[in-house]
């Protein structure tokens, strides 16, 4: 299905897939720590002073006129977590040279960008610069503050601080708004080197391209001393706790969010990952699924109802937008869905719309650069490696029997409910 040949460069993992699907060229480059406390706000600003300049194009403006030169490839980077890891991402996508009347050596360019922005980052009195670092600060503030105002994203953070307390999970890969001011263009700058140095380093190379050309080209440009590679321990899904803890937090807030966190005790490292996939389609996971048919198309109690997956770190979580007079009658049916998949109350039917949900799913993700990385990149955070084929093979082959199996191994933990300053149940412990 797509062929994937790693070599290492250093410590660098180079992973070239090489095919002609597409008109652009993309790289992809991953850095990867363990998310903890101390250092998740820095990381959360680096790959944005990153972007900011280079030594040879010091500033936004030089560098975006720089890539439009490159018939407009596009910059971007990103933050995840996945799992207990933060992830930082830079991608540039550039036109295939292949195409353009001009030969120009455009993949060539676009790597030795990459490598400027990594090694040859803008610099004033050797750390960065500090009008970058404090703009690039009050924008991550705002990317922080942003989170409190959409209400849903707030309750999908707040499920999960509170149901992952004292565990890295906990930590938003945005990092704290209080720890922003402390940061300085020296201490981020010192943060930077340690990240080079200790960080695990993926480089993704998709497209239509000479491997040879390219790997000749990354062993020149991203050198960087070899360091041992870091054991892995199996990703570990934390057991849930004695009792259910349950927060009521109140706003001034008409909607009510009611989110709910279960302990899968499955990750993507188990054998029972695509009955775990099979089981979250039938529960929440799409359009079709339980949460979504019986409570907000039958009993119209939610303005939306889904759940979704942490596969790194074996949660299910639950995201339902209700009026809080509903909150009794909303948890008691998602409770009772759950309980339906657990007693084996589903159809065929259901089992295989899910399957080809899923199987779709997959191949429109795998469909695009950016998608396929995603995807591959899983073999990189858990130490179980599934080849694609896998995936479907997998899929296919789930039973019933596997279903419920996963669905027995489901365990409530937190329950979160963001509701209005008034007239809210008072079931649970006392509002935050």
């Amino acid at each position: 299905m797509v062929d994937e040949k790693i070599t290492t460069v250093g410590p660098v993992r180079v992973h070239m897939i090489s095919t002609n699907k597409y008109k652009t060229n993309t790289l992809v480059w991953k850095m990867k720590a363990p998310l903890a406390k101390e250092t998740v706000t820095l990381r959360a600003l680096l790959p944005y002073v990153l972007q900011s300049g280079t030594a040879d194009y010091p500033s936004v403006k030089a560098l975006r006129t720089y890539l439009d030169e490159l018939y407009g490839a596009t910059l971007n980077v990103d933050l995840t977590k996945k799992g207990e890891d933060h992830i930082m991402t830079i991608r540039i996508d550039v036109a295939n040279e292949r195409f353009l009347p001009e030969q120009t050596p455009l993949l060539e360019k676009a790597l030795q960008l990459l490598a400027d922005l990594l090694f040859r980052p803008a610099l004033e009195g050797g750390r960065f610069v500090e009008d970058i670092v404090a703009r690039e600060k009050q924008a991550l503030s705002q990317r922080i503050q942003a989170v409190y105002d959409d209400k849903m994203r707030y309750a999908n953070m707040r499920l999960v601080q509170e149901m992952c307390k004292g565990e890295p999970y906990a930590l938003s890969p945005n990092g704290e708004l209080e720890d922003i001011d402390a940061i300085t263009a020296e201490r981020l700058y010192r943060y930077y080197e340690q990240s080079l140095a200790e960080d695990e380093l993926d480089l993704y190379v998709i497209g239509d391209v000479d491997e040879e050309a390219v790997l000749a080209a990354v062993k020149r440009r991203f050198s960087l001393p070899d360091r041992p590679q870091p054991s892995r321990a199996p990703l570990a899904s934390a057991k849930a706790r004695g009792e259910i803890n349950e927060v009521i937090e109140r706003q001034d807030v008409k909607q009510g969010k009611l989110n709910i966190g279960y302990r899968t005790n499955v990750t993507y490292e188990d054998d029972d990952y695509y009955a775990l996939q099979l089981f979250n389609g039938i529960f929440g996971g799409f359009s079709h699924s339980k949460l979504f048919i019986n409570v907000r198309e039958k009993a119209s109690l939610a303005y939306y109802a889904a759940s979704r997956l942490e596969s790194h770190k074996g949660l299910l979580l639950v995201m339902s937008g209700i009026e809080p007079a509903n909150y009794e009658k909303v948890r008691r049916i998602i409770d009772e869905q759950m309980q339906a998949i657990k007693n084996g109350d589903f159809t065929d039917e259901e089992m295989e719309q899910t399957k080809a949900v899923i199987r779709n799913q997959l191949l429109e993700t795998l469909d695009t650069p950016r998608g396929l990385v995603e995807v591959l990149y899983h073999n990189v955070v858990s130490t179980r490696k599934r080849p694609l084929n896998e995936w479907l093979a997998g899929t296919d082959g789930v039973t019933r029997e596997d279903v419920v199996r996963v669905a027995e191994k489901v365990a409530l933990d937190t329950v979160y409910f963001l509701t209005g300053m008034e007239g809210a149940t008072e079931n649970g412990k006392a509002g935050v």
